[in-house]
């Protein structure tokens, strides 16, 4: 009989944001893959446990996932964690889960925190249709980025480190219509947690005159949305 493999959603800031199931099952498992040892490491510190830790990144080879698989198949049962948030999202995860899904193994999913749905929930947008484009590209491809959000009618949602933050919002100042809003959720769940909503060139000024550290999730207004 195969294991279980259990794809579990866990803080983006706030530890106290792992729900009750999620910790039960982090418990339980005989072993947790994870994109980060070091990060994970330190949440099963703030629960008390101990675990077998498997590094499952971009850059791992193929034989990782395997060797994943295999112990799968061999009745032990696994919890795959993000960094931070609900995995599958720009994240290893969905390799896994396809592979694992593949082998005839079940996958369950253990619902929780998540920085779309959290951005999604305060920007105080129309959001029955959006589109989701991940991290905005470092170099090739980024004006292209930038120019086929403006010409969305429907809501959309991007992620921007802190480092290129003012140049996406200078981006969006230049490509946007000026009076279509933007939202900037920072620092989510965290202690130093901000939320900036505007047009463009207000929320550029607004960040500029505050702090740029931190993560961000970004979220465009729909095209025809007035208030």
């Amino acid at each position: 009989m195969t294991g279980n493999l259990y794809i579990v959603a866990t803080p983006i800031g706030n530890l106290k944001d792992l729900t009750i199931r999620a910790k039960e099952t982090l418990e339980s498992v005989d072993f947790i893959v994870c994109e980060d040892t070091r990060v994970t490491s330190k949440l099963l510190a703030g629960l008390g446990t101990r675990k077998t830790l498997l590094a499952l990144h971009q850059h791992s080879a193929d034989s990782r996932q395997s060797t994943i698989i295999s112990r799968l198949e061999k009745g032990e049962n696994a919890a795959y964690v993000s960094d931070a948030g609900t995995p599958g999202v720009n994240d290893p995860g969905g390799k896994l889960v396809a592979e694992a899904l593949g082998q005839g193994i079940k996958v369950v999913p253990i619902p929780g925190p998540s920085a779309l749905t959290a951005a999604i929930s305060v920007c105080g947008f129309p959001m029955e249709h959006f589109t989701y484009l991940g991290f905005v590209p470092h170099k090739k491809g980024r004006q292209t980025f930038f120019k086929d959000i403006a010409e969305r009618e429907e809501a959309v949602i991007f992620f921007e480190s802190t480092h290129r933050l003012l140049k996406a919002l200078e981006s969006l100042v230049a490509t946007l219509e000026p009076d279509r809003l933007v939202f900037v959720g920072r620092e989510l769940t965290k202690i130093y947690e901000t939320l900036y909503r505007g047009t463009s060139q207000e929320v550029l000024e607004a960040i500029k005159s505050s702090s740029v550290k931190g993560e961000e999730v970004i979220v465009i207004a729909p095209k025809n949305y007035h208030e």
